[in-house]
């Protein structure tokens, strides 16, 4: 801990200094899983990045207490050694606990434990006049839930506290065929209602062709012939083909998977989206060119190219989360609109809402009929992933994902604001308690930090790519489509820090 009392310590003396000074800060975690345009300024950053220790894991009481750029992989690796799980495991490794506690995260245990956020026991934080506090229900309780979904506005997270749960060896799964889109929201629900059921997600591959995936842990399992199945080894075949081949089945199949290969089961191929990349590189997508390529398949490899490249100017990348009720509607409307497929499905706790920052509540209709009178929604949720190619003009690019918002908007969801934000300040505070938030940052000192409306609003990546020459040439790179993808993955073999290159860059040229 004294390692940690010393970074926390330089911490608050940093924020100190633009505390007095009325200067406004980002915080810097050293990668990330934001697929927004990302700009940080070297001389205007709390760098967090060395904050990834595993302070303790206390095994009587189910607890850790760990620093907040600790990713999933390695939490889930040194809890698995006392035959303990956190609750929720983000499905990317590289996601880090501080980022699911004040970024919104959720997994396929979600429908049970809520978002990661409610895992959380307590939580460190350095204020925005240097000071730390620690926050719980119990104490600071205001605080405590003010951070959930805060992005870092209200002060810099430097340690948490989290529950854990009992490990077993194996995640038995059950795959559940479903011919429609109606059918599969059923079968999620139906299967969220099961009580030995630990996890559930599914998969639509076409408009009349998807899977819900079930899970329970278990030691053993419960049928006398069980098929071994991973996800993790390069030979391995990606999750979503095989699950996609379990769906034409007439009936459900069970498999035994290890714990560890089911958490991180859709980081090669990042769910499908790195099927895109052979596409754009018009590679062969077979099990032999999966194997070859498995280095640049996993996430973390992934978005550092994706970054470096420019293509989420390219790609939609949405999650949304809609009550259950509404979530076929918005389904169809992807269906007619974009046509992509495929897409995740995943059910959560009826306090999702909450955790996603300072939403409004919902009054509207769900399934078709109006809530009652003086009530909001207090049901299921079910998260929708729309990931894919969409290539056009930068006016057509902006205009479908606005009208993929007010869609989200009309049926009561909201959006993962890890995504590209295409609303108005006012549309966005529409859906935002945007009284609520303020007064927080009132009462704990943050007016002077960015808001979550300044850190989330889209720029089209303006001024990403810095000037001279190499800035000139960046831009033409980046405008070719086949080139930008080969610069990011240059880039990503490079390695290095691809969120604050461009400002060192400059540092050596003044």
């Amino acid at each position: 801990m004294d390692a940690h009392t010393s970074a926390v310590d330089t911490i608050c003396t940093r924020v100190r200094h633009f505390y007095d000074a009325r200067r406004p800060f980002r915080v810097y975690h050293g990668s990330t899983n934001s697929t927004r345009h990302l700009d940080f300024d070297q001389s205007s950053i709390v760098d967090v990045s060395s904050l990834n220790h595993i302070l303790s894991i206390n095994v009587e009481r189910r607890t850790a207490l760990v620093e907040p750029n600790v990713p999933m992989d390695v939490l889930v690796q040194e809890t698995m050694k006392m035959s303990l799980l956190p609750p929720v495991v983000m499905e990317f490794p590289g996601i880090t606990v501080g980022g699911g506690f004040v970024g919104t995260a959720g997994e396929s245990s979600s429908f049970k434990h809520g978002l990661f956020d409610r895992t959380v026991l307590s939580v460190e934080v350095v204020l925005a006049n240097g000071t730390h506090v620690i926050a719980s229900k119990s104490s600071n309780s205001e605080l405590f839930e003010g951070l959930r979904g805060s992005f870092g506005t209200l002060g810099v997270l430097t340690m948490v506290e989290l529950r854990l749960v009992d490990m077993k060896k194996y995640v038995e799964v059950t795959y559940h065929p479903t011919n429609s889109i109606e059918g599969a929201m059923a079968k999620l629900e139906e299967e969220t209602s099961r009580e030995e059921n630990d996890y559930v997600d599914g998969v639509l591959f076409a408009k009349n062709s998807g899977v819900v995936v079930s899970g329970r842990l278990v030691d053993a399992s419960t049928q006398t012939t069980t098929t071994i199945r991973r996800f993790c080894r390069p030979w391995d075949e990606w999750f979503y083909i095989h699950a996609s081949k379990l769906a034409s089945k007439p009936t459900p199949t069970t498999e035994l998977v290890p714990v560890q290969d089911y958490l991180f089961r859709y980081d090669r191929g990042a769910f499908w989206t790195g099927m895109y990349a052979f596409r754009h590189f018009w590679m062969p997508f077979n099990r032999l060119t999966r194997l070859i390529l498995d280095y640049f398949m996993h996430t973390r490899i992934m978005y550092h190219a994706l970054h470096a490249s420019g293509h989420t100017d390219r790609y939609i990348i949405q999650d949304v989360a809609l009550p259950a009720g509404n979530a076929a509607a918005f389904t169809q409307y992807v269906d007619a609109a974009f046509g992509l497929y495929p897409l995740w499905l995943c059910p959560l706790r009826k306090d999702g809402r909450e955790s996603m920052g300072y939403a409004r509540p919902y009054w509207g209709a769900v399934g078709g009929e109006a809530i009652r009178s003086g009530n909001d929604y207090d049901g299921l949720y079910i998260n929708v992933g729309v990931w894919g190619p969409h290539p056009s003009s930068q006016e057509k690019y902006v205009r479908v994902n606005r009208e993929l918002e007010d869609k989200v908007r009309e049926l009561g969801g909201l959006k993962w604001l890890y995504a590209r934000v295409f609303y108005t300040e006012d549309e966005f505070w529409g859906i935002y308690n945007r009284e609520r938030y303020m007064a927080m940052r009132e009462k704990y000192g943050a007016t002077w930090l960015p808001t979550v409306w300044d850190k989330v609003r889209d720029t089209m990546g303006k001024d990403d790519v810095g000037g001279g020459v190499k800035g000139t040439l960046k831009r033409v790179v980046k405008s070719w489509g086949f080139l930008s993808g080969l610069y990011g993955v240059y880039k990503a073999v490079l390695g290095g820090d691809y969120l604050l290159e461009k400002k060192r860059e400059k540092k050596k040229t003044q």
